[in-house]
């Protein structure tokens, strides 16, 4: 027989974490002996390691408590649960430290090939880098936050951009960037652009996240908030298609 703290010391846990055991109800508290000592034998020791494998592979001590009272069959069935539970988590961390890997890295988030290959692009087509650096943060942000509606918008996106005349108002919204938000350059644009859009959706309503979905306005805002033009551009165009 042996004392708590031997028994904390084999197993490798606290005795204030057996105590806490015994208040829970998982492990029994032996009887004292007789100079007051609460003594421990070899099944005592095996139950603790049970309880501590389970309370490290992340089971609430609720459920741990009612599994000790459980047959062998539930026993072992709860075991598989909990193996796939722990798999699932396995998997989840590894693709965490990827993507902790890629921000040491200098990359947020990794991209569908097309997306980078249509990055590229713009920067051959004449778009500016600010315009291409922006782009690749904002479709980072939709493929993180919607990653089920990501491609319908991109790839309508990308769509527009195969057409000369669409990629053209394109560059000019990116280049319109360090205009006088007064230019009339700007109203011209905007005009173009709510024609283009019309022609192009007609009565239907163009590709978009969920309309709950506060994501839209967070890109448009960072859009607008990078140019005083941008944002008047944005203004107009809204209006322009209200009207």
């Amino acid at each position: 027989m042996i004392t708590i703290g031997q028994l904390a010391g084999y197993v490798g846990v606290s005795i204030k974490t057996i105590r806490v055991y015994h208040d829970k109800g998982l492990l029994p508290e032996p009887d004292r002996d007789a100079s007051g000592y609460r003594r421990y034998g070899a099944n005592d020791a095996i139950d603790l390691i049970k309880i501590r494998t389970l309370a490290e592979a992340g089971v609430p001590l609720a459920r741990i408590r009612d599994l000790r009272s459980a047959g062998d069959e539930e026993f072992q069935e709860a075991l598989r649960e909990i193996d796939d539970e722990l798999t699932a988590r396995i998997h989840g961390l590894r693709a965490t430290r990827t993507r902790l890997r890629r921000l040491a890295a200098g990359h947020l988030s990794p991209l569908p090939a097309e997306v980078g290959a249509h990055l590229e692009d713009l920067a051959r087509w004449g778009f500016t880098p600010r315009w291409v650096d922006l782009q690749r943060d904002l479709w980072i942000l939709v493929f993180a936050t919607h990653p089920d509606h990501a491609i319908t918008l991109f790839r309508d996106q990308a769509e527009s951009l195969a057409d000369p005349a669409l990629r053209q108002l394109f560059l000019d919204y990116d280049h319109a960037h360090d205009l006088d938000p007064d230019d009339p350059r700007i109203d011209d644009l905007a005009r173009r652009i709510a024609q283009a859009h019309r022609e192009r959706y007609g009565s239907e309503e163009a590709p978009e996240l969920d309309t709950a979905s506060e994501i839209p306005a967070l890109i448009q805002g960072t859009v607008n908030a990078s140019s005083p033009a941008w944002q008047r551009l944005d203004t107009l165009i809204r209006a322009h298609l209200d009207a």
